[in-house]
């Protein structure tokens, strides 16, 4: 590690995690998000609406450590059970609904009932849930690099947050179904690589004149600059199950942007792609989660286990992580995980155990307010 590497302050993090609420007998999603953020608000804190009203997000403030980043998660995931629960509904972590939904209601607002009218059946199956991480960058032109580097390393990212394994009472054979039904969208996905950030401003200026998107917050690519705030926001991930797993998956990204930036100064430029290769590593992480295989975006594009990728970014991203003294507990937290499973594989065990939706309900919801 470089002394002017050590020198800087390592980049601050921020998450947003969106979550289900579902009627707790039936498991079916249950449009309350309205009055699950207003009873949230009489205990102080703010809960955003989603664009199915089964759905609500919340926002964690500005981090400098991975263990203050999880206690405010904890916090705000525990605070939003508790108002779920007042009125009389549940707060799940999970990426889809397992119970089969009657119909997803857009939430009344102007923007979201616009998006309603425009997109159609995929607007009125958007019951999905992610987790969003913000990274502090220099500027938006810095962002578009960390988004031109994260690009090989997504789909595993994906597949360690895979968390959508059941859905509409049974087993949708992917680990991450969510990631599939989330790329209908005309600005989804995997980003382009962008050369500049000219590039990058020219493409959403085409996807608006043309009506394809109706405003820049429909930018919904797995990696973008924050239009609000000086990060770059990263947006592959389910919702993760459980707090560990978030801010693991944060501590991963937060790594990854600062071996990014400091690759950047260096003047090494992110790697290209063949046309085709992202998409089809995309697809075997979102079948296989880290129980199967995805590709080697790095170095050949051959077929390895998912979990040996995973620990290839690691190696990747050490001194970013030895800089944050986070080496050991991120190595730690994924032999965990390779020894227990992620929140794919804890769902199919629930869900194979009697083949009832409702034990992948109340795993899931123990699991969404446990540390």
């Amino acid at each position: 590690m470089s002394a002017q590497r050590s020198e800087r302050a390592a980049p601050t993090v921020g998450v947003e995690e969106e979550f289900l609420l579902v009627d707790p007998q039936t498991g079916a999603p249950a449009p309350r998000n309205a009055a699950v953020a207003a009873e949230a608000g009489h205990c102080g804190a703010t809960l955003q609406l989603e664009l199915s009203s089964c759905q609500v997000e919340t926002t964690s403030g500005v981090a400098t450590t991975s263990a203050q980043l999880g206690k405010e998660l904890l916090e705000l995931r525990r605070t939003a059970a508790d108002a779920a629960e007042a009125c009389g509904v549940r707060l799940l972590a999970l990426g889809l609904p397992p119970a089969t939904p009657h119909d997803f209601p857009v939430t009344d607002t102007p923007r979201y009932q616009q998006i309603a009218a425009r997109f159609g059946m995929v607007a009125h199956e958007q019951g999905i849930c992610g987790c969003h991480v913000h990274v502090q960058v220099p500027d938006r032109a810095a962002a578009i690099h960390v988004s031109n580097w994260l690009r090989p390393w997504l789909p595993s990212l994906l597949g360690l947050s895979a968390n959508s394994a059941i859905y509409r009472n049974t087993d949708s054979g992917y680990a991450s179904w969510r990631s599939v039904l989330w790329r209908r969208w005309p600005a989804a996905g995997a980003p382009p690589y962008f050369p500049s950030l000219d590039d990058y401003r020219r493409t959403v200026h085409m996807l608006l004149d043309t009506g394809v998107i109706l405003d820049p917050k429909m930018i919904y690519w797995d990696v973008r600059p924050s239009a609000n705030f000086p990060t770059v926001e990263v947006r592959v991930a389910d919702v993760p199950a459980t707090v560990a797993e978030t801010v693991l998956l944060a501590t991963l990204i937060r790594a990854a942007v600062m071996t990014a930036l400091h690759e950047r100064a260096e003047g090494e430029e992110a790697k290209r792609l063949p046309p085709g290769a992202l998409r089809a590593a995309y697809w075997m992480s979102a079948h296989d989660g880290l129980s199967g295989r995805t590709l080697n975006l790095i170095d050949g594009c051959a077929a390895v286990q998912a979990r040996e990728q995973l620990c290839a970014l690691v190696r990747r991203v050490h001194p970013a992580l030895d800089e944050l003294g986070e080496y050991e507990r991120v190595v730690w937290e994924l032999e965990r995980i390779a020894a227990e499973g992620n929140g794919a594989m804890r769902q199919l065990r629930a869900w194979r155990q009697r083949g009832d939706v409702m034990d992948v309900i109340d795993e899931a919801a123990a699991r969404t307010v446990s540390g």
